[in-house]
């Protein structure tokens, strides 16, 4: 029974992965907004990210990439995770309510040349449309990962990367692989496209 559930769980993996693969407008979409992205970076912004839950933990693993390092031995991109800090969160939460939780950080840290990448699957979470209007009204550039047909922030986000899917869990699971492609790319615009030449060399094990 247990390798039954093993096999079908993977099968419907794959099926979305199958049909991302082959989601042309989801690849020029992606493809852009991490052109963008580092364009953005080159001229002294920086990509900021939020989610809830498990889109939290994306954010931040996201995050990780850029600051750190993804594949390879290479300088630090400038990125923020908005999930982070206990104190801003549970501030804005108490005294603003939950839904301004990222709207506040977006109106303290955001600037023009910012990229504001929300991740949620339904497209619906209120914190994540409250902090896409105010990233918009400070003339951020706006991207999301989604999962549905993109819910409400659809229309609030000026790149989407929506997962054909309706099941929360394998529109995360896709989101993850599309968070590191969207992260190679942006490496390879901001660094130039003999990136692998330059770094390879320092490829990390």
């Amino acid at each position: 029974m247990m390798k039954s559930l093993i096999k079908k769980q993977l099968a419907a993996t794959v099926d979305v992965f199958e049909k991302v693969l082959s989601d042309e407008v989801l690849a020029e979409q992606l493809s852009e907004a991490a052109a963008l992205t580092a364009r953005s970076i080159q001229q002294g912004g920086k990509l900021l990210v939020a989610g809830n839950g498990g889109s939290a933990a994306d954010a931040q693993h996201l995050v990780a990439e850029f600051v750190s390092r993804l594949t390879v031995d290479r300088p630090a991109m400038r990125a923020v995770a908005l999930t982070t800090d206990t104190s801003i969160l549970t501030a804005i939460g108490n005294d603003y309510g939950y839904e301004r939780v990222f709207e506040r950080q977006i109106e303290a840290l955001g600037q023009q040349n910012d990229v504001f990448l929300a991740i949620s699957t339904s497209g619906n979470s209120a914190n994540l449309i409250h902090a896409l209007k105010k990233a918009r009204e400070m003339k951020l550039t706006t991207v999301g990962f989604t999962g549905n047909s993109g819910g409400r922030m659809a229309e609030l986000c000026d790149w989407n990367v929506i997962v054909p899917s309706t099941v929360t869990m394998k529109i995360q699971e896709c989101h993850l692989s599309l968070e590191h492609i969207f992260c190679m790319i942006v490496e390879r615009c901001y660094f130039g496209l003999d990136f692998d030449e330059k770094f390879g060399s320092r490829a990390v094990s």
